[in-house]
């Protein structure tokens, strides 16, 4: 008998003392606000403030739609700035992207939204085009064109995907490597460096976290 008593307390002392470790406490995505972010980034009429929804917005995409806040409702989202006719950092933010659409390609609750800074030259037809040669799915991927002054409120006002800069000048297009993870409160969740095909598996996990929650 008081051998049964000691092999018990042998079994359970273990299992009892992992139970009582402390455990860490699961990782939360950070909410992104203006007072977060470096003043640069931010316009400053926003400068130091704690909360921060993404406003309403309407644009066009490659299908000749519109896509205006109420199509990402409860989505979560990804943002990007692009031009079709880019050389550089917009290719690998486009082949990364579609590590993203092929992720989640089956789940209606994760969309992507690429802005043109290029409306002049990014008319629909050739974002049809573009959307074709990438194997693009117009119901997944929105590649989005509009009026220069609402694309760049939008990056500054909205995803602060640029720096603040006064008086941007219409010809001179915006450059930008960040991704940006919109959860479905149209809150920011995460700023990644899409042109990092590590930053994009870390924007994939964070995406799962999301859906998660």
């Amino acid at each position: 008998m008081k051998k049964k008593l000691i092999l018990f307390l042998l079994i359970c002392f273990p299992i009892l003392w992992y139970l009582s470790i402390p455990k860490e406490k699961e990782f939360v995505l950070p909410i992104f606000t203006p007072s977060d972010l470096r003043s640069n980034l931010v316009h400053p009429s926003l400068v130091g403030k704690t909360e921060h929804i993404v406003p309403n917005f309407s644009f066009i995409d490659q299908s000749g739609n519109t896509v205006t806040e109420k199509t990402v409702d409860n989505k979560i989202y990804i943002v990007d700035f692009f031009f079709t006719s880019c050389p550089s950092i917009c290719i690998d933010l486009t082949n990364n992207l579609k590590e993203v659409q092929s992720a989640f390609l089956d789940n209606d609750n994760v969309l992507i939204l690429s802005h043109s800074v290029d409306p002049k030259i990014d008319n629909i037809e050739r974002l049809q085009k573009y959307a074709s040669i990438n194997n693009i799915k117009n119901e997944k991927w929105f590649l989005l064109t509009g009026p220069i002054e609402e694309t760049i409120r939008m990056a500054q006002m909205g995803y602060f995907a640029i720096a603040s800069i006064p008086n941007h000048d219409e010809n001179s297009l915006i450059h930008t490597e960040n991704i940006i993870l919109i959860d479905r409160n149209r809150q920011i969740r995460g700023i990644y460096n899409g042109t990092s095909p590590l930053e994009t598996k870390y924007l994939i996990d964070d995406i799962n976290k999301l859906l998660s929650y």
